[in-house]
């Protein structure tokens, strides 16, 4: 066996275990559901703004923890995200200058509008660049007009596949006088002249 000055160079090398390590008592569950939803909340621009407004993003400690939530851009976690733009609002979120902008309404509001405006095209848009267009069919000519009705013409063939008119449309296909004189009952109540 060697000197009791070997064996406590032995021991040095090797790091003592920490005497107090906080242990989860759930494995975790709970900070990460409390971190999912905090990163989610920052998908929506007003709550943004509400930081900016209460300073949070003047804390240090704050944009540290943000910068740390990054992680959620990994494979692993991403697939437990609902709404993804918050993932861009936090890669926005490390830059300074969006978060001073923030504090702004006006730029909350810009951004709740421009995320409105990907909302309601994002799936046309996509659509358009995915599917192929049809090649357009030939057209036959026009039928010779029919004699001037107040009823709608038929529904062609073609007309099957098109979509259905809106009231609107329906409305401007009929002559304003059958419109304006025609009762509820479609009785036609248009004065006449006594002598003819």
């Amino acid at each position: 066996m060697g000197s009791p000055e070997e064996i406590d160079d032995d021991t040095s090398e090797i790091p003592s275990p920490p005497k107090n390590v906080y242990k989860d008592p759930d494995g975790g569950r709970q900070r990460f559901l409390l971190e999912l939803e905090f990163i989610q909340c920052l998908a929506n621009p007003t709550y943004i703004h509400y930081l900016a407004q209460n300073q949070y993003f003047e804390d240090e400690a704050f944009i540290e923890y943000l910068n740390y939530l990054q992680y959620w851009q990994r494979p692993e976690y991403i697939k437990f995200i609902m709404y993804p733009h918050c993932l861009y609002f936090l890669e926005l979120l490390q830059n300074p200058n969006f978060r001073t902008a923030m504090a702004h309404p006006a730029n909350k509001e810009l951004a709740h509008r421009q995320q409105f405006y990907y909302w309601k095209n994002y799936r046309n848009n996509r659509l358009k660049h995915i599917l192929p267009r049809p090649l357009p069919e030939p057209t036959a000519p026009p039928p010779p007009p029919a004699p001037s009705t107040s009823l709608p013409p038929a529904p062609s063939a073609t007309a099957a596949l098109s979509p259905a008119l809106s009231p609107m449309q329906y409305n401007n296909m009929l002559s304003k006088n059958d419109t304006r004189n025609m009762g509820a009952a479609g009785i036609d109540r248009r004065k006449r002249k006594k002598g003819t």
